[in-house]
C-alpha cells in the first residue's frame, strides 16, 4: 500500500535548516550506495537528521545514513543528502524527491545525483564508474505528475537533463586522479526486485549501459527546479543474465563492492567539486 503524502511545505523545510546552519550552499550532493563516505570528509559540518526536517521522508535501506549535511568543503558551500528515501520503499514521489526541492530553495544551482548501479554495458566490471550522459525513465510514473505550482513549467525540456559542463568537470576530476570514468546512459525501474536477463537484453536493446532504482526522478525535479544535474554511477554488480546462467545478484554484493569503491567515489566527488 502507498503510504499517504503529508502537506510538503520546502519554503518551510528551508527556513528550519537555515536557523540551524548559517552554510548557504551552491552546490547539492544526493549520495547513494557506496557514496556515503563523502559525507565523513566535509570538516566541521552541521548534520541534521532526516526525521528531524519537516517533510523529509526517512528511508530504511541499509547503506543510506539518513542526514543531511551541511558545510564548506573544496572551498565551496555545500549541502549533502547523504541517502535517499526510494519508490519501493512505498512513498509517493512527492516525497522521494522533496529534499530536491528543498536543496533549491536553499539557494543549490548544480546539484550531483551518485547512485550504485548494475552494469549492462559490455566490458563493465564491478567498482567502475560511469557518468551519466542521458536516461531512460522506466518506473511507470513521473515525479511531475499532479498539480503544477505557482510559477513552474508543466512541460519540462529535457533534452540536456544531464549538464554537459557539469560532466566535463567530472571526467577531468576522474582524469586528474587516474579514474576512467566513461560517459552512458542509465536507466531506471522502480523495484526493488532485481532484473530478470530478458529484461536486461531489452533494456541494452533499448540503448542503457547501466540499471538502477534511483536519480532519475530527482533529476526530472532538479531541472524543473532550474539546476544543472551531474550524475555519477558505481557499478557494483554485472547486470542479471550478462555473467552466466548461474549467477545470482544480490543487495550484499552490491553494498559488498560499495565499501571497496567508498574512497576512490569520495576523492572523486570531492575533485568534482573543488573543479
Amino acid at each position: 500500500m502507498t503510504r499517504r503524502t503529508p502537506a510538503l511545505d520546502p519554503v518551510r523545510a528551508a527556513r528550519w535548516i537555515r536557523s540551524r546552519s548559517p552554510v548557504v550552499p551552491t552546490v547539492g550532493i544526493v549520495l547513494g550506495s557506496g557514496f556515503g563516505p563523502v559525507a565523513e570528509a566535509i570538516p566541521n559540518a552541521t548534520l541534521l537528521s532526516y526525521a528531524d526536517i519537516p517533510g523529509f521522508a526517512v528511508g530504511s535501506v541499509v547503506g543510506h545514513a539518513g542526514r543531511l549535511i551541511l558545510g564548506e568543503w573544496q572551498g565551496t558551500p555545500v549541502a549533502v543528502l547523504a541517502g535517499r528515501a526510494h519508490f519501493y520503499e512505498g512513498f509517493d514521489w512527492p516525497q522521494v524527491t522533496f529534499p530536491i526541492r528543498v536543496l533549491a530553495e536553499l539557494g543549490v544551482k548544480d546539484l550531483l545525483l551518485t547512485n550504485a548501479a548494475g552494469g549492462i554495458r559490455k566490458g563493465f566490471q564491478p567498482g567502475d564508474f560511469m557518468a551519466l550522459s542521458d536516461h531512460i525513465n522506466f518506473m511507470g510514473s513521473n515525479p511531475l505528475r499532479g498539480p503544477v505550482a505557482k510559477g513552474r513549467e508543466r512541460f519540462v525540456d529535457m533534452t540536456g537533463v544531464y549538464d554537459s559542463g557539469l560532466r566535463a568537470r567530472m571526467l577531468q576530476a576522474g582524469k586528474r586522479l587516474g579514474i576512467k570514468i566513461p560517459e552512458g546512459v542509465y536507466l531506471a525501474v522502480s523495484g526493488p526486485s532485481f532484473e530478470t536477463p530478458a529484461e536486461i537484453r531489452a533494456f541494452r536493446t533499448l540503448g542503457a549501459d547501466a540499471v538502477g532504482m534511483s536519480t532519475v526522478p530527482e533529476a526530472i525535479v532538479a531541472r524543473h527546479c532550474g539546476m544543472r544535474v551531474a550524475g555519477l554511477s558505481c557499478i557494483t554488480n554485472v547486470a542479471a543474465g550478462l555473467a552466466g546462467p548461474s549467477q545470482k545478484v544480490s543487495h550484499l554484493e552490491v553494498l559488498d563492492v560499495a565499501r571497496e569503491v567508498a574512497p576512490r567515489a569520495t576523492r572523486l566527488v570531492g575533485e568534482w567539486v573543488r573543479g
